[in-house]
């Protein structure tokens, strides 16, 4: 049996590009872009179980992580008669990254070959609304609130794992996203739908206590139809990923 816990600090970029429905003698429509830089806190939290020489179990939690922009800039782009009604400004928003329960079964067939199979539950129901808190508000420009609505989803994954050697593992998988955006929800800032991915890495030791761990995973997101119910606004979306790895472990 074992136990682990870590702690989790995230960064990132908030960027974000809308149309001002308003146009300029030239008939150029307006903009405004949305930039800041976003941090968060976390942690998780998991119990390892190998219950005989084949059969192991795990679980694991990791939080809910409070991403928040408390200092942001939205430069506007606009008629310059209209320029007092949306001045360029600073503003605040925050987003909660989804928590993530996960059940994870192993089984070995033989010394060298072992599989896999991995339930995720995840909580996308704490994104139910983007907020934009502008400092400066007029007439016409008033703070944001768009509706997200967003439903707790599952992912399942099954891979395998074969042993070259003492030094050497390589691996494979496959998983299956479930979307946690609701028709008449999608937007095209998250344009999100089913997935699939297809997952390949490996594991070196180099020493006695220090190995390496490599990863490639290619997402395929289905193709998708909706138009918002806010916004009235529709399309087809359909997105792809290449999301490499790499580790480092030190016993």
């Amino acid at each position: 049996m074992g136990i682990g816990a870590g702690f989790v600090y995230a960064t990132g970029d908030f960027s974000l590009r809308r149309a001002v429905p308003l146009q300029d003698t030239s008939g150029k429509y307006g903009e405004v872009i949305l930039n800041g830089k976003a941090s968060g806190y976390g942690y998780n939290a998991g119990i390892y179980v190998k219950v005989n020489d084949k059969l192991s179990i795990g679980i694991d939690y990791r939080s809910e992580v409070k991403v928040s922009v408390a200092n942001g800039s939205a430069d506007f782009t606009v008629p310059s008669s209209l320029i007092d009604k949306f001045p360029n400004t600073n503003f605040s928003t925050a987003i909660r990254l989804p928590s993530t329960t996960s059940v994870g079964v192993g089984y070995a067939l033989n010394k060298n070959l072992k599989l896999a199979l991995d339930v995720n539950y995840v909580g996308w129901k704490s994104y139910d609304s983007l907020i934009i808190d502008f400092v400066q508000n007029t007439d016409v420009l008033i703070d944001l609130h768009s509706a997200r609505c967003y439903q707790n989803a599952f992912i399942y994954r099954v891979g395998a794992q074969y042993s070259l050697g003492q030094n050497w593992q390589v691996r494979a998988g496959v998983y299956y996203d479930s979307s946690p955006v609701k028709a008449g929800y999608l937007t095209p800032e998250t344009p999100d739908a089913d997935k699939v991915g297809i997952t390949i890495g490996a594991s070196f030791r180099i020493a006695k206590r220090f190995s390496m761990d490599a990863s490639l995973i290619y997402i395929n997101g289905m193709k998708r139809t909706d138009t918002n119910l806010e916004s009235g606004f529709g399309g087809t979306y359909q997105s792809k990923a290449v999301v490499p790895g790499v580790a480092l472990h030190y016993t």
